[in-house]
């Protein structure tokens, strides 16, 4: 009699554990999936952001025809941002984007009458809002990215999350020049 009750309390805490494998599991594809669905509005905002970026660079060609290198960087690392597949190679590629348009604007500095330029006022006003969507949009994708990562790292999760292949995924930072230039005080000259 007492073989059958150790038989059933077993098989108890064996069902327990099962659906309790199950529910995390569950929970792990959800939270990746609200990783990737975050990202996919990071894309859409970074697609707006690619159809600009050629009509910018003609823009400032026309003033600036010899700060050729400036531009084929930003042309370059546009086409490099176009063409990344992963999640993880389009955080790269995005990331040296903002860092070669972040020297266009440094470009863009030495030519007064650029920046009197109609149309190049009204490009700069559009990416200024692309760049303050994705600014938005990337500190959503962060939180579902540190969530996930949160969920897989944990304690005693972490044992079905290596079972299963789960791992760590990258955040959507801002470079190290970049995080400098934004935390620089402005300066201001009369």
């Amino acid at each position: 009699m007492e073989q059958i009750h150790i038989l059933w309390i077993s098989i108890g805490v064996l069902v327990i554990l099962v659906i309790w494998v199950i529910a995390k599991y569950n929970l792990f594809i959800k939270l990746r999936n609200n990783r990737a669905n975050a990202f996919a509005d990071i894309d859409v905002q970074l697609k707006q952001r690619h159809d600009l970026i050629p009509q910018l660079v003609a823009t400032v060609k026309g003033y600036a025809s010899h700060e050729k290198e400036t531009l084929d960087r930003v042309v370059n690392a546009r086409n490099g941002a176009m063409n990344a597949k992963s999640i993880d190679e389009k955080i790269v590629a995005e990331n040296a984007l903002s860092s070669a348009l972040s020297g266009l604007k440094i470009t863009v500095e030495a030519y007064p009458d650029l920046k009197a330029n109609t149309n190049f006022m009204q490009l700069q006003e559009e990416i200024s809002d692309i760049e303050n969507k994705l600014a938005a949009v990337r500190r959503f994708f962060n939180s579902a990215t540190k969530e996930y990562n949160t969920g897989i790292e944990m304690f005693p999760a972490n044992i079905i999350a290596k079972m299963f292949g789960f791992r760590k995924e990258m955040m959507f930072e801002l470079e190290v020049a970049e995080r400098q230039t934004l935390e620089k005080a402005p300066e201001i000259s009369f």
